[in-house]
């Protein structure tokens, strides 16, 4: 090969990488989900993001699977929670099987690896369901859409659930990455704001199962405060923090325990806490629309349970991207991106909106009240509530 026959090879090679990939007519819409199915107790939110995704497609096409007489393809990949299998498997799903969009991760720590390869292929990346703030700051960039919830509207519809006010003192514990940091940095934010005091923070390791020294740590920073005295807890997983402060009685000391919504078999540990206040994600007794209705009539009868939290999530990412691609002039990247940006589109939780500014989808949150219901095999988060987006002030991560 001579020298010029190589410059146009490289050439060539280097605009088939930099070209975003359109669908021609009638050729089937590639979408790849992304997340961990193994590996990891989170496996069961993948498995239940990606059957909301794949009903949020069958609702949004009238089950037909075909959006503007293009079929739509799933392809599926397990990265095993590993951050270095989900780039690769992210630069396999847009290089070799040539997806328009992907759809991933489920941890926070494994998504922030992902976020360069959709750059580099200049493909769409729907962030869901992993949670953190940073997945659409300043590390981000414009092909990353995200339609979960980020730590930020966690922590501030929570501090609107506690009441805030002067009389409020609160310690958190939370596992030590990008979930945890984000999440705690915002809540004590959304607090401080109003007056309230968080007089420690206390962060894990996210495999942790011991928090005996944190919370004897919690206790003593808290034990003498005057007024309304409550532990914070957000965590991740299934290690089960608030059964273990519970076990080590904070009632001695007048403190209550707090925490955010979690997925049904989660719930179950809730019966211990009648009463608690927080807030929650989503509840599928707590919205009143016609696609909640769907979804929890199809899921009811098809899997004889309800939707559960990251079920919606998982819906409300497909119903995104079919309205996305109906509205688009291309089905290209750039195409989609001019639909995306302040886009709003119609989910479980009722309306979402793409903020321009860093493409995190604005939406609502559930303020709640733990009722025990013997018939029911999980404590209820009944809502007091709907927390509306408008409510709380969530920091923009990027600017476009």
């Amino acid at each position: 090969m001579n020298r010029l026959t190589k410059v146009l090879s490289t050439l060539g090679a280097t605009l088939a990488l930099a070209v975003p990939a359109q669908a021609a007519d009638k050729d089937p819409i590639k979408i790849a989900l992304i997340h961990g199915t193994s590996g990891s107790s989170f496996e069961v939110y993948s498995g239940q993001s990606e059957t909301g995704f794949e009903l949020g497609l069958e609702y949004a096409t009238g089950g037909t699977m075909e959006v503007k007489g293009h079929p739509i393809e799933i392809i599926h990949k397990d990265t095993q929670f590993k951050p270095d299998i989900a780039r690769t498997l992210l630069a396999e799903a847009y290089g070799d099987d040539d997806a328009l969009i992907a759809v991933g991760g489920t941890s926070s720590g494994v998504t922030v690896g992902m976020l360069p390869i959709d750059e580099e292929y200049e493909r769409i990346l729907i962030v869901e369901p992993a949670v953190a703030d940073s997945l659409t700051g300043p590390d981000s960039n414009r092909y990353v859409f995200k339609t979960s919830r980020n730590s930020s509207m966690d922590a501030q519809a929570q501090a609107l659930a506690l009441n805030p006010g002067d009389d409020l003192y609160v310690a958190t514990l939370a596992q030590d990455y990008a979930f945890g940091r984000d999440g705690i940095a915002a809540f004590k934010s959304a607090l401080e704001s109003r007056g309230s005091h968080v007089v420690t923070e206390e962060y894990v390791p996210t495999d942790a199962t011991d928090f005996t020294a944190a919370t004897e740590r919690m206790f003593n920073a808290l034990k003498d405060k005057p007024g309304r005295k409550i532990i914070y807890i957000y965590v991740a997983g299934a290690s089960d923090p608030m059964g273990k402060i519970l076990a080590m009685q904070p009632e001695r000391f007048d403190i209550k325990i707090s925490t955010g919504g979690n997925i049904l078999p989660a719930l179950t540990t809730y019966k211990r806490v009648p009463g608690m206040e927080g807030a929650i994600y989503y509840y599928y007794e707590a919205y009143d629309n016609p696609v909640n209705e769907w979804l929890v009539k199809t899921h009811q009868e098809r899997f004889d349970t309800p939707p559960d939290f990251f079920t919606a999530g998982g819906m409300a990412a497909a119903l995104a991207v079919v309205k996305a691609i109906e509205t688009a002039e291309t089905i290209d990247a750039e195409g989609l991106i001019a639909a995306m940006e302040g886009m709003t589109w119609d989910t479980p939780k009722g309306e979402m909106t793409f903020r321009p500014e860093d493409h995190q989808a604005l939406q609502s949150m559930i303020h709640f009240k733990i009722k025990v219901d013997p018939e029911v095999d999980w404590a209820i988060p009944e809502r007091v509530r709907i927390i509306e987006a408008s409510e709380m002030d969530i920091p923009v991560g990027r600017n476009n």
